[in-house]
């Protein structure tokens, strides 16, 4: 068995045997060996994201049913299982670096969280989604990505309440869980490097039975790390069994599981001497500086055709994260002497608890030369969290053993309705959505004090493309966003604490996509305008609870995007994005207003090629380079000082055994580095300023049988 870099492949090689006859009687027959082409058997599932190396073909999140992606009028990135593969990201963060309008560079190494921006509108809290089912954060029990475990991702710019309810005007990303094959798929792989880290994992797939209506897959990783950071670990255990039932052609069960457990430093701080400055003192102590982190989930997927004109399917989960929080830092002990620090010490406990069910019916039909594809539904989504904290400026022993304090709890009530028709004619594609969301809340602060909040709304979508004879899909839509907030923010104007208003969006945009013929290759051009109101952010400054103040403010987003994918037979695939945005703010804090928003750089471009030698001596070679640039951005609201423009330089090195030696099939060795050059340089959000990450180097070895 071979595999080549780019995608997951078992190889099968025949030998021929060709016998030659001539008219004066028969020659004994000579056998020569034929080695034929490759059968690619992948590692995606192209259950619900259908991918050929870097280029998707076909997803349901912008409309919920199978659709062509260049059929959706609505600007939508994908990163697919090569990519993950080629590039081995460790975080979600990284698994977005080469995504147009994606910004996960806010934060600097902050390995803790999946803190990202979708349009320059943080995504973090209410726009991630897994299988299409919403994913809450709370306030610091974050559910944490394991790129791993997932077979892609989908990212739908801009509004997209219309379908999923609760989310921001950014957009959101859904993540898609590998799930079963119907043919047998076997790996394991060993990965060390820097900062003495180890890891292995496993993904085990096939059917279960002789007629294949059961299948399985079992995911698995586990790891042992340290970072650039002392005290600062990077451990994980992570289990992800899945099971499919599939009784005939018109009935589909699918199981998804997961059970997590990750330590992580509690501390990615490093001390601010004055306002927007960063020094080389790190805040956390190693003495106590874990972050623990445990998470699981329970779901399936079920879908039946009743016939051609209805599909019905119901999507549920149930999911939990439980967060142990250690973290530490420094203050000025005497007002005269700046440079004399004293420590405290802070613990923190949250547990958070989702229940998301997502029930719909497919139509199919025509009406006249009209052809429909409609959708109707039904959500209905539970959250809740509750978190006690402490701190202590006495000794880690004090922190350790100190009653921790109610800081703060949260449930959530969600349900909604939507309607969905798609139509098509003589190359006319119209989209129309709209839905209608109710949400109750219930929120105690840290003084025990109660609020109870109901929020409603309608959202919509309405957009409409033409796909040309020369392949170019022109486009234009309007969508609208709505999404009740979780948790407290403090007024702008008067600093009182209060629950946050629902945040809602809208936007416009216009757009082109082209598919080149005769080769697997997309190219998307988009111009977007969005405007938000009562946006949730962090200012920076810190609660007597020791939680992190947010407040609301109006922001009005403008921005062009260029993206294309490529992957050529020749072995070569291709990722290129640019973004071009101004993010103002509207309405905010005094001082503020015209200005734009801190740490949302005008300029991001990145580019990544990968190339496998498909012949000769350096068959199975494949070299891989990526360059990320991230533009100037100011470092608070004021705008009062800028935060630096960097470029960030991955590469990767791979070598395919198995495609000049047989008898080594399916074992390849892979080395990845993460920016090269150690580019680092401080980046302040909100005016707290933090540093990137240097250069991270390290292998893997893979095998697969």
């Amino acid at each position: 068995m071979a595999v080549r870099p780019r995608c997951r492949r078992l190889k099968l090689v025949l030998l021929a045997a060709s016998a030659l006859s001539y008219p004066m009687g028969p020659v004994l027959a000579q056998e020569a060996p034929t080695r034929l082409e490759r059968l690619e058997v992948e590692a995606e599932s192209d259950d619900i994201l259908v991918q050929d190396g870097y280029v998707a073909r076909q997803d349901r999140v912008g409309t919920k049913v199978d659709t062509p992606i260049a059929d959706i009028p609505q600007a939508i990135s994908v990163v697919t299982q090569d990519q993950i593969e080629d590039q081995k990201p460790r975080t979600l963060n990284e698994t977005l670096g080469y995504t147009a309008s994606a910004n996960p560079n806010s934060f600097g190494f902050d390995s803790r969280y999946d803190a990202f921006y979708l349009r320059g509108f943080p995504a973090h809290y209410n726009g991630l989604f897994r299988d299409g089912l919403r994913q809450y954060n709370g306030p610091s029990a974050w559910f944490r990505t394991e790129p791993y475990g997932i077979e892609g991702l989908t990212v739908l710019k801009g509004p997209a309440s219309s379908l999923y309810g609760i989310s921001g005007p950014g957009g959101i990303v859904n993540l898609v869980t590998k799930r079963p094959k119907d043919e047998q798929f076997r790996e394991v792989e060993l990965l060390f490097g820097e900062n003495d880290r180890y890891q292995t994992a496993f993904d085990l797939s096939g059917p279960v039975n002789e007629d294949g209506t059961l299948l399985y897959r079992l995911t698995g990783l586990g790891r042992l790390s340290e970072t650039e950071l002392p005290g600062y670990p990077d451990d994980k255990l992570y289990l992800a069994p899945a099971f499919t039932w599939q009784p005939d052609e018109d009935t589909k069960l699918t199981v998804l599981g997961e059970v997590s457990r990750a330590v992580t430093g509690g501390t990615a701080f490093f001390y601010n001497p004055a306002y927007g400055q960063v020094s080389n003192i790190y805040e956390g102590d190693p003495a106590w500086n874990d972050f623990t982190g445990q998470q699981a989930r329970i779901g399936y997927e079920f879908e039946h055709r009743f016939n051609d004109l209805l599909t019905v399917r119901q999507n549920l989960r149930f999911s939990t994260v439980d967060a142990d929080l250690e973290y530490s830092g420094h203050y000025p002990a005497d007002p005269a002497d700046p440079d004399l620090l004293a420590r405290y010490w802070g613990h923190y406990k949250e547990d958070m608890r989702n229940f998301v069910m997502d029930n719909m019916a497919q139509f199919e039909f025509d009406t006249g030369p009209v052809s429909h594809v409609a959708v109707a539904g039904i959500d209905y989504g539970w959250s809740d969290y509750e978190a006690h904290n402490g701190v202590s400026y006495t000794s880690v022993d004090d922190a350790a053993a100190m009653p921790l304090s109610f800081s703060g709890s949260q449930t959530m009530h969600q349900a909604g309705i939507y309607l969905h028709d798609q139509m098509q004619w003589n190359g006319f594609t119209l989209f129309a959505s709209g839905r209608y969301d109710w949400a109750d809340s219930r929120s105690t602060d840290h003084l025990f004090t109660e609020h109870d909040q109901t929020d409603e709304a309608f959202s919509g979508r309405i957009a409409l493309s033409y796909r040309t004879e020369w392949g170019i899909i022109p486009y234009a839509s309007y969508s609208t966003s709505f999404s009740p907030n979780i948790g407290f923010v403090y007024d702008g104007v008067t600093n009182e604490r209060r629950v946050a208003r629902p945040t809602r969006g809208e936007q416009i945009e216009v757009g082109a996509k082209y598919e080149i013929p005769d080769y697997d290759a997309t190219f998307g051009a988009a111009v977007f305008n969005i405007d938000q109101t009562d946006g949730v952010v962090f200012d920076g400054t810190f609660d007597d609870a020791g939680n992190q103040r947010q407040r609301q403010l109006d922001l009005n987003a403008r921005g062009l995007e260029l993206e294309a994918a490529a992957s050529f037979d020749n072995g070569f695939g291709l990722i290129a994005s640019y973004t071009y945005m101004r993010m103002k703010i509207e309405k905010g804090a005094p001082g503020t207003e015209g200005n734009e928003l801190s740490s949302t750089p005008n300029h991001i471009f990145s580019l990544w090629g990968h190339y496998t030698f498909q012949s000769g001596a350096l068959a199975g070679l494949g070299l891989g380079a990526g360059l990320r640039y991230v533009g100037e951005s100011y470092g608070d609201d004021l705008n009062s000082f800028e935060n630096d423009d960097r470029i960030f330089v991955d590469a990767a090195l791979s070598y395919d055994f198995g495609a000049n030696h047989p008898n080594l099939d399916g074992l390849m060795l892979q080395v990845n580095a993460k920016n090269l050059f150690d580019e680092r340089k401080p980046i302040c959000t909100a005016g707290n300023c933090y540093w990137d990450e240097g250069r991270s180097v390290f292998g893997s070895l893979r095998y697969r049988f």
